[in-house]
């Protein structure tokens, strides 16, 4: 089969999943179709960039499956205007797509390696609103003001303050929490004066967040 309609017909499968479980933005789902998931996933895994498997990439890192990854996009409910930080650029496939539907996308990861290779993958596609820099996530990011929103895709026991701090009023943030020592689940946390609405979405397969710059990538 040639890579084209592989494309479209994994993106065609994909859509049918998504609707099952009530994912039927147009915005997300065009989104999701303008940002081929195949430049993203190492080449001997494209037969799953379209499944809902996790996909391991390098520095011992994972993409989440596409079902999963467009569902926490779906459930940001992105605006035009909104700027959006990301803590876990991963392969960058998130931004891409985020990237179409709001006006700016700060994306961050502790892996240098990742960093350079979701770049060029933005460059790739002319993102030149979703910008990627090498962070330590477990701090937020101070000193780019407030978000409108924020998505974590490392787990975390209890969400720090600082996340909520660089929201704006009205905002909201999805995170993973782990309810116990084998279970994550995504929760959706809306800033609300100064009050936190919680949501619990869905279960996730998240690892714990590790602090730090990666030394070695």
């Amino acid at each position: 089969m040639k890579p084209g309609m592989a494309e479209k017909e994994g993106f065609a499968a994909l859509v049918m999943r998504l609707r099952a479980t009530g994912v039927s933005s147009l915005d997300v789902l065009t989104a999701v179709e303008q940002t081929p998931r195949s430049q993203f996933v190492p080449p001997q895994f494209s037969n799953d960039a379209y499944s809902s498997r996790t996909v391991p990439i390098d520095c011992g890192s994972f993409m989440e499956g596409a079902d999963l990854a467009v569902r926490l996009i779906d459930s940001l409910h992105l605006k035009p205007g909104h700027r959006v930080l990301e803590i876990g650029t991963g392969s960058g496939f998130t931004a891409a797509v985020m990237g179409r539907l709001c006006e700016r996308v700060i994306t961050i990861d502790r892996y240098k390696t990742l960093v350079n290779a979701a770049q060029a993958r933005m460059e790739a596609l002319s993102l030149r609103n979703v910008i990627i820099r090498q962070a330590d996530g477990s701090a937020g990011l101070a000193g780019e003001g407030t978000f409108d929103r924020i998505l974590v895709t490392a787990a975390f026991t209890a969400l720090p303050r600082f996340y909520t701090d660089q929201l704006v009023a009205g905002g909201s943030i999805i995170a993973p929490l782990m309810t116990d020592t084998d279970t994550c689940i995504m929760v959706r946390l809306t800033k609300t004066g100064s009050r936190f609405e919680r949501e619990d979405l869905f279960p996730a397969p998240y690892l714990p967040l590790v602090p730090h710059l990666a030394s070695a990538l």
